[in-house]
């Protein structure tokens, strides 16, 4: 693993090989196996602000290898932000060729987030673009571009990853997706002593103690 920039100075850094490639391969492989065979049904319905048209999404309490990035990946994150963390949530998405993510900040649950990306068809990088100034007043506005602000463009490698602020920076995709299709898993934390806490595990607090017995 290695980080390219400054994540506390910054509120962003590109982080490479957080996962091997074979271990994102093997992933996408079982997941694959997972879903039902043949094409996938093109999303439907109307998109979120952020996309032009829906993407295939898949909440990480829908298929449970999700979660076990989420929690396994805690402590480089911690070692990434240098802060204590606690999860919130992850969701995979599927983008198709042509689609975009227009430049948006996250709610409090997404207060230490990470970008992976799992896998591309054509092997193209497609850049996560990430905002260089910390917004004083957060505001939920959706644009199609930074505008102004100056930002950095991060292109990815399969089992490469970006961490960002997600509440305080804007950040998106304003370049096409060059690829068919390209696969990345959204992985989110907040501060366990910070303003966000009360979003660990997404509001839900704590799993309770469990216990065993045995006959």
């Amino acid at each position: 693993m290695r980080i390219e920039g400054d994540y506390v100075a910054d509120g962003y850094a590109l982080v490479r090989e957080i996962i091997p490639r074979e271990v994102a391969g093997a992933f996408m492989a079982q997941l694959r196996q997972d879903l039902p065979p043949g094409p996938l049904k093109a999303p439907e319905g109307e998109p979120m602000d952020i996309l032009r048209r829906p993407a295939l999404d898949i909440a990480g309490a829908s298929y449970r290898p999700f979660e076990f990035f989420l929690w396994a990946l805690t402590p480089v994150m911690e070692q990434v932000t240098g802060r204590r963390l606690v999860p919130t949530y992850d969701y995979f998405r599927i983008y198709r060729e042509g689609d975009v993510c227009r430049v948006h900040r996250d709610r409090p649950a997404c207060e230490h987030s990470l970008s992976l990306t799992l896998d591309y068809s054509d092997g193209v990088a497609w850049p996560l673009e990430v905002g260089r100034e910390t917004a004083a007043v957060v505001e939920q506005q959706v644009t199609d571009d930074f505008g102004d602000e100056p930002m950095s463009s991060l292109a990815m490698e399969i089992g490469d990853a970006v961490a960002y602020q997600g509440v305080t920076h804007r950040h998106g995709r304003t370049v096409p997706n060059p690829n068919s299709w390209s696969a990345h898993l959204f992985l989110h934390w907040v501060d366990r002593e910070g303003p966000h806490a009360a979003h660990a595990f997404d509001g839900a607090g704590a799993p309770p103690r469990v216990t065993f017995s045995f006959v």
